[in-house]
């Protein structure tokens, strides 16, 4: 049975876009035709968390509603290289824990992480959605693999737009960050285009 991962951040004993976590867990188990779901909120509860700081809360379970849980000190990371490349078949539309193909992907790469292409368009790193900068106005791909609960609450307070991004018009973006749910918008921590080491006009992307 496939199994299923929801990664949470934990700041200071407080759960972060908890309603955005809970509507995605009920979703797959509605679009696998399940009735019901988990509670991701009593879940936490039942845990023992007595420390301060930055946490996060990885809950894998499946549809017979077994999960098992982690509590993890966390930091954020900073990734010196990006590679583009190619995977035109890749579907990640539900978070799935089997990550194979990411990983995969990963070890084929020459750079840190990879910024996965699908059918010319811009999709999401292995582990993250993206925002691409023009000006002063920041936009995520509309041609991503998982609508992140970042992304989708950045959407919806209106701190971001959808464009669609292509190989061809990514040279038109000055900087990008990454984001998910343990990594949110910040104007501190961006990256200069250059930071993908095979940017289109530079020398070829990767086909994997």
């Amino acid at each position: 049975m496939s199994q299923f991962i929801e990664s949470i951040k934990i700041e200071d004993r407080e759960i972060s876009l908890l309603e955005f976590h809970q509507n995605r867990v009920d979703r797959t188990f509605a679009h696998f035709g399940k009735e019901g779901s988990i509670d991701l909120s009593k879940i936490y509860k039942n845990l023992e968390n007595d420390g301060d700081g930055l946490f996060k809360l990885r809950i894998v379970y499946d549809l017979d509603k077994k999960i098992r849980t982690q509590l993890i000190p966390y930091a954020l990371p900073e990734i010196h290289s990006f590679q583009l490349v190619e995977n035109n078949s890749y579907d990640y539309s539900f978070k799935f824990e089997d990550r194979k193909e990411l990983e995969r992907m990963k070890m084929k790469a020459r750079a840190e992480e990879i910024i996965i292409v699908k059918n010319n368009h811009i999709t999401d790193t292995s582990y993250s959605n993206l925002l691409f900068k023009k000006g002063k106005e920041w936009f995520t791909p509309a041609s991503y693999l998982l609508n992140g609960v970042q992304r989708q609450y950045l959407l919806k307070q209106k701190k971001i737009r959808e464009a669609e991004i292509t190989l061809q018009n990514l040279k038109a973006f000055s900087h990008f960050q990454i984001i998910n749910a343990m990594n949110g918008f910040s104007e501190n921590f961006i990256y200069p285009m250059e930071k993908i080491i095979n940017l289109p006009g530079n020398e070829e992307y990767t086909d994997l």
